[in-house]
């Protein structure tokens, strides 16, 4: 090697060993030699989002022999050399004007000072900047859809992550009622049916609004409606109907008096359906009239109401025949009693008359 590159090489050398000890030197610290100023100057802070594009900018000016761009821990760019290994970093421009690198999709570790350091012809100088990486909410720990029985402790627990640090809130998302709070946990005591549904987990910052839901299913014994007594016609069809509200959904069973009916015989059908049952009778017989009960349970209880199936009698063809006919038998008769008192009357009138 000649003596001019033994040079170059000792002034890339000790350039770069004074990077490494400006590292170690506290901002703001290196004054210059002829004047009371420093050869610090401090940039206002970058903010960025998450996944942004960053633009490093220094200016140069004078004469300068060396440059280079630094993180807190090492050497970005040396001039054009690419110190760094991370794939995300890549010069701009490098000229007389300015010396420019980019950082792509910004991460978290990212966050910190980058200081440009210049050496002129008349003395270095430094310019540092520090990077605030702005990140989305996200929820990283939510509580997972919940069965729980009427009556117990609930508590739901929703965590987020994000800078600036979210904020955190619950609302439930099925009910117009005031269900909520403003605070990572949910406390729901001695939870009713009324507060079963779906609960929203949302974490908002400046950038941005994360949500998730949680699903609280609340399990309670069946409350069966009162029955509704049914007058049904011998011979004719006729349905008792019996609803239930329970979660679970409830199983039915129909009873007459103290026996069960098993469904498809005597004429009867059973069909149930979500929260109701029908007993049908497809032809009404002298035996079907009475007392029924319909239960409705689940794992948590039983309810059960009482139904009358009872008889209907029409009037018949003859019967509506029979009685029109009957008020015109009996008006003539009556006309008839009138005529004879008449002829009773003019044949004493001339007895009447001879006594006065």
């Amino acid at each position: 090697m000649s003596v001019r590159g033994y040079l170059v090489a000792f002034s890339k050398f000790s350039f770069l060993l004074s990077l490494r000890i400006l590292l170690l030197v506290p901002a703001g610290s290196v004054r210059s030699q002829g004047d009371a100023q420093s050869d610090n100057k401090v940039m206002d802070n970058i903010t960025v989002r998450q996944g942004e594009t960053v633009f490093l900018r220094c200016e140069q000016g004078d004469v300068v022999t060396h440059t280079a761009w630094l993180n807190r821990s090492s050497i970005l760019y040396a001039g054009e050399d690419k110190w760094s290994v991370d794939p995300r970093v890549s010069l701009v421009t490098l000229n007389q004007e300015e010396f420019t690198i980019k950082i792509e999709n910004v991460e978290m570790t990212d966050e910190g000072q980058y200081v440009c350091a210049v050496q002129t012809s008349r003395r270095p100088r430094t310019t540092s900047v520090h990077i605030l990486v702005q990140v989305p909410p996200k929820i990283i720990n939510l509580s997972k859809d919940l069965v729980v029985n009427e009556g117990s402790n609930v508590t739901l627990v929703c965590q987020a992550s994000g800078k600036p640090e979210p904020s955190i809130s619950w609302k439930l998302i099925s009910s117009s009622g005031d269900v909520g709070s403003d605070d990572e946990y949910l406390e729901i005591p001695s939870i009713s049916r009324q507060r079963a549904g779906t609960y929203e987990c949302t974490a908002v910052n400046d950038i941005e609004t994360d949500a998730q839901t949680v699903d609280i299913t609340v399990n309670y014994a069946p409350t069966v409606l009162e029955g509704r007594d049914v007058g049904v016609t011998l011979g004719q069809r006729g349905v008792l109907e019996c609803e239930a509200d329970a979660v679970p959904e409830a199983d039915f069973e129909w009873y007459k008096d103290e026996r069960r009916i098993v469904n498809g015989l005597d004429g009867l059908e059973i069909v149930s359906s979500g929260s109701l049952s029908k007993l049908t009778f497809f032809n009404v017989s002298e035996g079907d009239y009475g007392n029924y009960t319909c239960v409705a349970n689940n794992k948590l209880g039983f309810s059960s109401t009482n139904f009358l199936l009872y008889v209907v009698i029409e009037p018949t063809s003859s019967t509506l025949l029979q009685g029109p006919r009957a008020v015109q038998d009996g008006g003539a008769g009556a006309m008839a009693l009138h005529s004879t008192s008449c002829l009773l009357l003019l044949a004493l009138l001339p007895l009447l008359l001879q006594s006065f």
